[in-house]
């Protein structure tokens, strides 16, 4: 007998304007438990925004969302235990340390002393840094920096590990390593890894399976061979321009205030 595996992310009918311009319109989606689920779209889309929802940054302005069992409208702490976030720009402190940023990021999360300690030096290995943790972040290199980043996305072992375009601007080398080990924490752990992304050769490589949103509404969902299926294509690639045509779009709201609201709810929580 199979086992399906809980739905640990649910949205239904989910909308959030911004005065009269509507950035997600109504979209409804599920992710399994364990499962490693793509988020794309063209600039513009919709996906930040959905996320900055998932993630408790944004309110919406009608639907329902889950995470983990928690509602992150009416019980944001508990929402925020269950995930790990990855923003699309850099959200270190550049005149701390790779380990005080860590420290910092522990200390936030309520973490015991003993098990963040251990907690800290594990993972930081895990990513390579280990031996660099007493350097300054202003010194890293993007690659670097962004191994940082998930480091401390995972150190509070959330459920649910967020990434928001993880690998832009990497270079083809840095960005192998960063999925091989994103695909080997979600092998161990078992965790849930929702990502977005513009290389449409991650998501065909690492994602089990696919939404794609296109001016606030999703246009399709599905496996890698579904998609190709609905749209008769032969490459993630041309599924997605099949469905999302082949204007050059403008960019979505800013991301710096990923920043801003990271820093509003870090101020709250000391």
């Amino acid at each position: 007998m199979t086992i399906e595996n809980k739905n640990i992310i649910q949205v239904k009918d989910l909308v959030k304007k911004f005065k009269d311009f509507t950035a997600v319109d109504k979209i409804s989606f599920e992710v399994k438990e364990g499962e490693i689920f793509a988020f794309l779209g063209p600039n513009g889309a919709g996906k930040s925004t959905t996320i900055r929802m998932l993630t408790t940054l944004l309110k919406p302005e009608s639907g329902e969302i889950m995470i983990n069992g928690h509602d992150p409208v009416k019980d944001k702490h508990a929402a925020r235990e269950s995930f790990g976030i990855v923003f699309q720009d850099p959200s270190l402190d550049s005149d701390l340390t790779a380990l005080e940023n860590m420290q910092l990021h522990a200390v936030l999360y309520k973490m015991p002393r003993d098990i963040r300690t251990k907690k800290i030096e594990e993972l930081m290995k895990f990513v390579d840094l280990w031996d660099r943790k007493d350097d300054f972040v202003k010194n890293f290199s993007g690659g670097m920096k962004r191994r940082l980043e998930i480091a401390r996305g995972l150190l509070h072992k959330p459920k649910i590990l967020f990434l928001d375009e993880p690998t832009l601007g990497l270079d083809p080398q840095t960005r192998n390593h960063m999925w091989n080990y994103i695909k080997e924490i979600n092998e161990k752990e078992g965790m849930t890894i929702f990502f977005t992304t513009h290389y449409m050769e991650e998501a065909e490589k690492i994602a089990g399976r696919i939404a794609i949103i296109d001016h606030g509404k999703i246009v399709a969902s599905g496996t890698l061979e579904e998609l190709k299926a609905q749209t008769k294509t032969g490459t993630l690639e041309e599924a997605f321009l099949s469905l999302t045509g082949n204007t050059i779009r403008e960019e979505e709201a800013s991301s710096v205030d990923h920043m801003r609201a990271m820093r509003k709810m870090w101020r709250r929580r000391r």
